[in-house]
């Protein structure tokens, strides 16, 4: 009995055809994602002669023992960046550029969601149908417009320039709607409850849906971080003061820099990944959960 029940075992253990062949795609599919992160941090080590090699190392030659000589490593490309532009600046530009925006986002997408899922008012659907309309309009096209009138309201100078980057980024109409999809996925009887027991709106909100939203908050919370973080268009336009300006555009600085070195360039990339790839490691089963949310009702 115990051969065949780990015979049974081994057996479901044995990938089949069809599952292997799904799974070679998938890494296949993965190595164009995953290589420009990978020489990235592999190339912020590497000395000019690697980096200038043909065909092109993939691997320090230091590290390589099949080649003799090989060029050692360079980590002084990370403390090289800091010398070139004013890295630790710009760090918390972009952090408190994309730490204000998250968290504006996420209270006012919770607050409106909530509005569109629970209250009845006037022109309920044909309100949130315009919100909707908001995502097809690209960016481009109302990028002059903002900035005009951020730059009319005395916004686009000195410390100003902090409450000019994050203005026109308060509200967005995708959080919201993935936040609505989730919270009409618990029975309006929850909310009766909740009535019943005497919780005002604000009260079920704070104490009972937005916990059990978890998962779809910080889904919304790492795509909203991750899209402020990485924004290069608009704090080009707006800070022209270097002291204001954020990391994605020190990084653009560095090709000025030690006559363009490409290890540079790669140590100041891989020093601005760290963030956003420690918020899609630890964040990435919220990311599947509350993208799913509101998918099946």
């Amino acid at each position: 009995m115990k051969s065949t029940a780990s015979s049974s075992r081994a057996a479901k253990r044995r990938l089949s055809p069809g599952t292997f062949a799904v799974y070679l795609v998938l890494v296949l599919a993965l190595i164009p994602v995953v290589f420009p992160v990978y020489y990235a941090f592999v190339g912020s080590v590497m000395g000019p002669g690697d980096l200038a090699s043909y065909p092109p190392a993939l691997w320090p030659s230091g590290l390589n023992p099949f080649v003799e000589g090989g060029e050692p490593l360079h980590p002084s490309n990370f403390t090289a960046v800091f010398d070139s532009i004013p890295l630790g600046r710009q760090y918390l530009n972009s952090a408190i550029q994309a730490g204000v925006i998250t968290l504006s986002q996420l209270i006012t997408s919770i607050l409106a969601a909530y509005a569109f899922a629970y209250l009845n008012f006037w022109a309920r659907s044909a309100t949130f149908g315009l919100f909707l309309a908001t995502l097809m309009v690209p960016w481009e096209t109302i990028i002059i417009p903002n900035y005009i009138t951020i730059a009319d309201w005395g916004l686009a100078d000195g410390v100003k320039t902090y409450f000019g980057l994050v203005l026109p980024f308060l509200a967005n109409a995708f959080g919201i709607f993935l936040l609505r999809q989730s919270f009409l996925q618990f029975p309006a009887e929850l909310r009766d409850a909740a009535v019943v027991d005497g919780c005002g709106h604000l009260r079920f909100l704070w104490r009972i849906l937005v916990p059990l939203s978890k998962p779809a908050i910080a889904a919304v919370g790492v795509y909203v971080f991750l899209s402020a973080w990485n924004q290069y268009f608009w704090p080009l336009l707006l800070a022209g003061d270097p002291k204001y300006q954020t990391l994605q555009i020190g990084i653009t600085q560095l090709r000025d820099a030690e006559a363009a070195d490409p290890g540079l360039i790669l140590a100041g990339v891989t020093l601005s990944l760290l963030p956003t790839l420690a918020i899609v490691i630890f964040g990435q089963r919220f990311i599947v959960r509350g993208l799913t949310a509101g998918a099946v009702r």
